[in-house]
């Protein structure tokens, strides 16, 4: 294949360092992609069960209010 470093005493082909890169550059972004979790839309942080209810019935008349895309 041509060229080659030596490294730590070893000759290691080119090709093989360039597959390497790729992998210690690709591995943290492809864990990072398969470990987030989507968060609930539905969580609402209310100081009192009364604010929780009002919130709720607000978002409920609103989305009924909303003209449906058809």
């Amino acid at each position: 294949m041509g060229a080659e470093y030596v490294i730590f005493g070893r000759a290691i082909p080119t090709y093989k360092l360039a597959l390497a890169t790729y992998a210690v550059v690709a591995a943290p972004i492809v864990a990072t992609k398969l470990s987030k979790k989507e968060a609930s839309a539905n969580v609402i942080q209310a100081s009192s069960q009364d604010e929780e209810d009002f919130i709720r019935e607000f978002v409920k008349a609103a989305e009924e209010e909303e003209p449906k895309n058809v």
